[in-house]
């Protein structure tokens, strides 16, 4: 597919691709960045076919990228729930400490790539096996040991990083 044919399939579809997402969704913005990786993972397939099977494809590419990203989302969802830490009759100090873990915790997960935070989510709050999310994310065990073995790195170094000096280390 050369640059001007995929222009004249992103302009005659991207608001219908738009629109269909945004039935699904009620999110505009949502809806808009759906369709804009629709167009991108196309561009980035360079497939050469009739416009005809294209459009079906991209409506079931955006489909599945919707679909994804709602998976996303609910895994955020269930990882934000499992921070409800129940503290029984902590000192203030302890209290502001714990808070301050938390938060740099939470910044330091959003640093990761996404497809090390997926995949460190998976296994610490899913519990899942690196086999098991190797077959869910299609992909092989070893990127699931690398991918883990960074985004451990990566926490450990940051969380270090922002320990108090005055904190205690056990």
């Amino acid at each position: 597919m050369t640059k001007q044919e995929f222009k004249q399939l992103f302009d005659l579809h991207f608001e219908a691709v738009r629109n269909y997402v945004y039935y699904r969704c009620g999110d505009v913005e949502l809806a808009t960045d759906v369709a804009q990786e629709t167009f991108l993972r196309l561009w980035e397939k360079q497939l050469s076919v009739q416009e005809q099977s294209v459009v079906g494809l991209l409506y079931k590419m955006a489909r599945d990228e919707f679909v994804n990203q709602h998976r996303r989302k609910q895994l955020e969802l269930g990882y934000r729930k499992t921070l409800e830490f129940k503290v029984t009759q902590n000192s203030l100090d302890e209290e502001l400490a714990y808070a301050e873990l938390q938060k740099n915790y939470e910044k330091a997960l959003s640093e990761l790539s996404e497809k090390q935070r997926v995949v460190f989510l998976m296994s610490r709050m899913d519990g899942l096996k690196y086999y098991e999310i190797a077959d869910r994310l299609a992909i092989s065990v070893k990127a699931v040991e690398k991918r883990m073995k960074h985004a451990l790195e990566h926490l450990k170094f940051k969380l270090k990083q922002s320990e108090r000096p005055y904190q205690k280390r056990e």
